[in-house]
């Protein structure tokens, strides 16, 4: 799909994500704000591509998971996830995002609801979710680990530790991979607390609610480094799963109609990978280039 002249970027990659004063973010789209199907433009309608160019912004769901997307202190979109799409976007001729903020259960049933056009939350591609949505190929990766009270009293590494100590609890997103990881290794269902974000598991750590939050390594030392604390992060690991390493791959999602968008992403991706930008994008955000891309690819993360 041929970009219109008119319609590519006069701004700079790094400074279009940066444009909150030229009015490029705005977020809590209004009650009544709906985004329209759009898909690939079957029976003679607009593709949604066409129809993000026409409308001069994509609206972008994230979750407030420090920092793989989430809002930071002046109310822009922040984020590894939300810099490529704004650059994927910018490249495909819609130089504006607009972010709306969710609890991490409500970002794929927003995205059906048609109430943002993309995903941009780090959302790891997993076999029940690709039933749901549309993911691109691979943009980062991060392992496991928990945030603990420092010197890590409960002496806490993985999950089944959770399982074999009655008397220690753990913070987990719902409806995450975590949630996950922790129901497969037995963590007791009365030892799990299941919240909504990740600033909801710092509070309940730092009020002594919980005694670990299990999340992405990344995103534990990120938290640290904003908001501080007698906290520590301990040893990332890869939860091993019926003899394979579970390795998880983030990406953005769109709805499942709209292939062509998809197509064109996917496109863009490809080449910032290639390229090297998609480092460029996640380096600021305390990604390597240990975290990139390795050839996974999302069918095979779907198990297609």
């Amino acid at each position: 799909m041929q970009v219109p002249a008119n319609r590519r970027s006069r701004f700079g990659r790094r400074d279009a994500f940066r444009l909150a004063g030229a009015g490029a973010v705005t977020l809590g789209l209004a009650a009544c704000t709906r985004v329209d199907q759009g898909g690939n433009g079957e029976e003679g309608g607009a593709s949604t591509l066409e129809r993000l160019w026409e409308q001069g912004f994509v609206s972008v769901g994230l979750s407030n998971e420090i920092p793989f997307g989430f809002v930071d202190g002046s109310g822009e979109p922040a984020g590894q996830s939300p810099a490529v799409a704004q650059a994927v976007f910018e490249e495909l001729g819609v130089p504006e995002i607009q972010a709306s903020p969710v609890s991490w259960d409500g970002l794929i049933p927003g995205l059906q609801a048609n109430r943002f056009d993309v995903i941009a939350a780090g959302m790891f591609i997993t076999p029940d979710r690709c039933e749901q949505v549309a993911f691109t190929e691979p943009t980062a990766t991060s392992p496991e680990a928990f945030l603990v009270a420092e010197g890590n009293p409960h002496d806490i590494q993985h999950f089944t530790d959770f399982a074999d100590n009655p008397d220690i609890t753990l913070a987990v997103l719902n409806a995450s991979v975590e949630q996950t990881y922790a129901e497969h290794f037995g963590v007791p269902t009365d030892q799990m607390r299941l919240i909504p974000d990740q600033t909801t598991g710092y509070e309940l750590l730092d009020s002594g609610r919980v005694d670990a939050v299990s999340m992405l390594k990344v995103s534990h030392e990120y938290l640290l480094l904003e908001r501080g604390g007698d906290f520590e992060v301990t040893e990332a690991f890869f939860p091993e799963i019926d003899g394979r390493e579970e390795k998880g791959w983030g990406a953005l999602c769109v709805r499942p109609a709209d292939s062509a968008l998809l197509e064109e992403m996917n496109r863009v991706i490809a080449e910032f990978t290639e390229s090297g930008r998609l480092l460029e994008l996640g380096e600021e955000w305390g990604f390597t280039e240990a975290d990139l891309p390795d050839g996974t690819t999302t069918d095979e993360l779907c198990g297609d």
